[in-house]
């Protein structure tokens, strides 16, 4: 509660698509030779063990399997955090943070991104250190682990990655090299470092975020947009909360309470006014008249997903929005 004994309102944001439109990670391999290529070959291999359902892994744990290469190839935190500081916002989404904070809400962040770029946007959005969840990652330190023996296996692996091109390939290859060659070596051990915020591990942080707060998921939005949400979204959505989807995947889609697909963040701010002045029955009422104005170009596609059985023309427009809001990003799961 406020001073004046109005309730606080409390939303938490995914980073990379909501809040900036590019993958972090994405941009890191593209310094390599290749890099962009054998990242969304391992981007694959992570949509197909979460899909699976792997026991032990989550989606987002891509940023651990990657790990050996940007050591091997010399990328610093320090660049990490200047890519923070230089990145982009997604259009609108400092109007509603600032909108939010104005209105007195409190803002929160969990994101599958390492700790030196996340830490850097959210800063720059005024969004408190104490309120973020991202993925601890000592680059620096990792680097000295690898040997001339690991530097070997990682050019040869880029080099049969980049012949990959179907999944049952993917994942054959990237199992026998993850699971068998890699993991016999400091390589390997790396990668066991890094613990990625994505799935469970986001759940996870937002149940910290709600103990520490009092206050029980039913009262908490949350914002998503890839795989590595839908866990968050779903268990937001069932427990009564308010679960977004914002220019989402399929993934994020399913899970959701409601969708947004616009060019712009700050559209959100409709939804996110009626839910401080009636939660989610308020917020349906506002979706529902959304819906029947049918958004207008790129802006303001409003759905409401609950009970919803084909979502299909849903996804067109999440798409064809996706597409153009975050360009080659776009493509990852």
């Amino acid at each position: 509660m406020t001073a004046d004994g109005t309730e606080v309102n409390l939303i938490c944001f995914d980073l990379e698509g909501p809040l900036v439109p590019q993958d972090n990670a994405y941009e890191l391999m593209k310094l390599l030779p290749h890099g962009g290529k054998i990242f969304e070959i391992i981007s694959r291999y992570d949509d197909l063990l979460t899909i699976e359902g792997r026991q032990g892994y989550e989606p987002g744990d891509t940023l651990a399997l990657i790990t050996p290469f940007l050591a091997y190839h010399g990328v610093e935190e320090k660049q990490i955090a200047a890519m923070g500081q230089e990145a982009k916002f997604t259009p609108g989404a400092q109007e509603l943070i600032s909108r939010l904070r104005m209105h007195g809400w409190q803002v929160f962040c969990i994101s599958t991104s390492y700790e030196q770029y996340a830490l850097a946007i959210t800063g720059r959005l005024g969004i408190p250190e104490e309120n973020v969840a991202c993925t601890s990652f000592m680059l620096d330190e990792i680097r000295h682990l690898l040997s001339r023996d690991d530097f070997a296996l990682l050019e040869q692996a880029a080099q049969e990655f980049m012949l990959l091109t179907d999944d049952a390939e993917i994942k054959r290859v990237l199992d026998n090299f993850y699971l068998q060659t890699l993991a016999r070596t400091k390589s390997g051990r790396a990668i066991s470092q890094v613990k990625p915020v994505g799935g469970k591990r986001k759940v996870e942080a937002l149940e910290r975020f709600s103990s520490r707060k009092g206050k029980p998921l039913s009262r908490w939005i949350a914002v998503g947009d890839s795989i590595t949400d839908y866990k968050m979204l779903q268990v937001v959505n069932r427990a009564g909360g308010l679960a977004i989807s914002f220019n989402a995947n399929e993934y994020a889609l399913a899970h959701s309470t409601m969708s947004l697909a616009s060019t712009s963040l700050d559209d959100l701010w409709t939804v996110l006014d009626a839910w401080d002045k009636g939660k989610r029955q308020m917020v349906k009422q506002a979706v529902r008249e959304e819906e029947r104005s049918g958004g207008s170009g790129d802006r303001r596609h409003f759905h409401w997903l609950v009970e919803v059985q084909d979502i299909s023309h849903v996804q067109e427009i999440h798409h064809r929005i996706r597409q153009s809001a975050r360009n080659e990003a776009a493509r990852l799961g």
